[in-house]
């Protein structure tokens, strides 16, 4: 009696999806890359489980220059939408760490294959992820992975902890006046000016505030072309690296780069820096400039020179003649005049020019004669916001509007003659309107 012939095995087809990854961006411009051979493996093994019904996906899955400790992946994120989306039935990649070196982030994979249906296979660790025994090597493989992760971490961080404490450099952006060459900090002689310029500034206003003004008016920036402002310059007056130092974490080496500031310098800066802003802002206040020195003159021509007097605790300020000083009393009509009320009259008579229509119309014609697009009305209404803000400036800012607007203060017997900058009056419109006034107060 003859046997029935046997029925012939349904194999159900499988779509595999091979992953690739590379941790670091060297080499993948070469024709034949890491990735490459990684899909070559897996492709290769795919062919070979052809009788079981795997058959290759066309789509690509790879990850070039992306760590392996974060699933934020462009790749890896279009292998899980098109497993969610029932494209996959395996995920086929050269070497567990390819896929994660995280634990925590691998469990998170397993959990989106386990719900979809989905095996996992490493061509060269030999495993199923549907089974317990293949689970269990799973996680014992990606916690080696994970410890080596970080010990390598561990291994850099420790290396550039050497190479720091050695003073050398270990990267980053360079700060202001140095330049890179090499993988060493160089001196940039360009820049180094503006550094020594900065440092000794800071001495004797003691306001970063003031001084990111004046920085600005000079016009010198960082070397990206941004605006240098006051957080700036105080990260450059706390960065050691100016005394040719190296710091890390906290603590300072000697670097090998050359210094630009000199450490006497260096201390008296720092001295002024421990005072909390606000005793220095108060101490800027109560240091009142003299706010028309070189501007004022005499019935004789002679220009006043400021000076002071002490009578206990009170100070007494005073514009005094270069005749009386050369002649003696006497010699001048008008020798002496006290500070207070000579500058508080020229600045009634300025905070008077801003609410006269006349003069504002002439700051706009000198600002359109410079080119500017600022109108009438802008000027009239970027000089009229001054006057209640005057009271709230500091002396120096004070000082430098009063040099901005006035050429020359004539004084005689009861009279005073105020002459006046027209382009500083369109100068002074355009940082109205700037806004960038109001920042000293």
């Amino acid at each position: 009696m003859t046997k029935p012939p046997e029925k012939s095995k349904v194999v159900r087809k499988l779509r595999c999806a091979v992953y690739t990854r590379k941790s670091s961006e060297e080499g993948l411009e070469q024709e034949f890359n890491s990735l490459h051979a990684q899909r070559e493996a897996c492709e290769a093994y795919i062919a070979s489980q052809r009788s079981e019904g795997w058959v290759l996906v066309r789509d690509q899955y790879d990850d070039g220059g992306i760590s392996g400790g974060t699933l934020d992946r462009p790749g890896l994120k279009r292998l899980l939408e098109d497993i969610e989306d029932g494209l996959v039935d395996v995920v086929v990649v050269y070497k567990i760490d390819r896929l994660s070196r995280s634990l925590a982030d691998f469990a998170k994979l397993v959990e989106v294959f386990d719900r979809n249906g989905v095996t996992f296979v490493s061509v060269t660790q030999s495993f199923n992820t549907t089974t317990s025994m293949g689970r269990l090597t799973l996680n014992i493989l990606l916690s080696f992975a994970q410890f080596e992760r970080e010990v390598t971490a561990e291994r850099i961080r420790d290396k550039v902890a050497a190479s720091r404490k050695k003073g050398m450099w270990m990267g980053g952006v360079p700060p202001y006046g140095y330049r890179v060459e090499n993988r060493k900090l160089v001196v940039d002689e360009d820049a180094t000016a503006h550094v020594r310029w900065i440092f000794e500034r800071f001495l004797e206003i003691g306001s970063c505030t003031e001084l990111a003004r004046e920085v600005g008016t000079r016009g010198i920036r960082t070397p990206r072309g941004n605006r240098i402002d006051k957080k700036y310059i105080y990260r450059m007056l706390s960065n050691r690296a100016y005394i040719g130092e190296a710091v890390h974490k906290g603590d300072s080496y000697p670097g090998e780069h050359d210094a630009i500031i000199d450490r006497e310098i260096w201390d008296r800066v720092h001295a002024i820096l421990q005072e909390s802003p606000r005793k220095r802002a108060a101490r800027t206040r109560a240091e009142s400039p003299a706010l028309l020195k070189g501007l004022l003159f005499g019935p004789d021509g002679a220009a006043f020179s400021p000076t002071h007097t002490r009578k206990g605790d009170r100070l007494y300020r005073y514009y005094v003649s270069q005749t009386v000083l050369k002649h003696g009393a006497g010699s001048c009509p008008v020798g002496r005049v006290p500070a207070g009320e000579i500058e508080g009259a020229v600045i009634d008579q300025l905070r008077a020019v801003f609410r006269q229509p006349e003069i504002v119309a002439g700051t706009s014609k000198a600002a359109r004669f410079h080119a500017d697009d600022i109108t009438e009305a802008d000027a009239r209404a970027a000089l009229r916001e001054l006057d209640p803000l005057w009271d709230e400036l500091f002396p120096a800012e004070q000082a430098r509007i009063v040099a901005l607007l006035v050429e020359r203060v004539d004084i005689g017997t009861g009279r005073l003659n105020v002459r006046l900058r027209v382009d500083g009056l369109s100068g002074l419109a355009r940082e109205m309107l700037a806004g960038s006034i109001g920042e000293a107060a």
